[in-house]
């Protein structure tokens, strides 16, 4: 048998991170951000790097990376998370997998995205996976949306589920969730899935320039 960490590895496709940073230091955080961003990229990939627009605190950064292991960045750690401390206000680091059934998207062209968090019941996807899916897939199956990943925590608070979209404009995503409202097969499937919901939390992210999902 493998060891534990080597075949959680494997299994695992990113650590998402969410930092508070004090208001009046955003600009900094981000230039400062971008001129280290290299050091980390040599060891792990970043799928995104984003800012909070609407529904949840502002001036808060949220980023995805794409790891191989769990070891640590010395470099990155003393040259940029270092000395920016006293930027960050608050940072929550999770470690997540890509569900089996998604594929992480990259779009053609830019956009908006919307990240949408859901805290599930206790029991994991075997008891909720199912339903989930359906719901996510209906509203994929309209059209009005595409979607970039879903994601489930590994380390962190379990049974939550991230799911981010990609919209041409927060517009075009208003308009198409109306649209989906009126759906039978989209509202079958939400009524399905909302049975193992505790509770959901949306949230319009703007790409920063140097993200590679745009």
């Amino acid at each position: 048998m493998p060891p534990l960490r080597s075949s959680l590895t494997r299994a695992l496709a990113s650590r998402t991170l969410a930092s508070q940073v004090c208001s009046s230091f955003m600009n900094e955080f981000l230039e400062n951000f971008k001129k280290n961003v290299h050091l980390r990229t040599a060891h792990s990939e970043l799928v995104g790097h984003w800012s909070a627009e609407f529904g949840g605190r502002t001036n808060k950064a949220f980023h995805i990376w794409k790891y191989d292991n769990f070891a640590k960045d010395k470099e990155w750690q003393e040259q940029f998370l270092i000395p920016n401390l006293a930027l960050i206000d608050k940072q929550e680091s999770e470690i997540t997998y890509l569900v089996p059934w998604c594929k992480l998207e990259k779009p053609s062209k830019e956009g908006v995205y919307e990240l949408a968090t859901f805290q599930m019941k206790p029991g994991g996807p075997a008891l909720w996976g199912d339903a989930f899916k359906r719901a996510v897939r209906a509203h994929v199956n309209l059209g009005y949306t595409k979607l970039a990943g879903v994601f489930h925590t590994e380390y962190g608070v379990r049974n939550k589920v991230y799911v981010l979209w990609w919209n041409e404009s927060a517009d075009s995503r208003a308009a198409g969730r109306h649209k989906s409202h009126e759906d039978p097969r989209v509202v079958a499937a939400v009524r399905e899935s909302v049975n193992y919901l505790v509770f959901q939390q949306n949230m319009i992210l703007i790409p920063t320039l140097f993200s590679p999902l745009k």
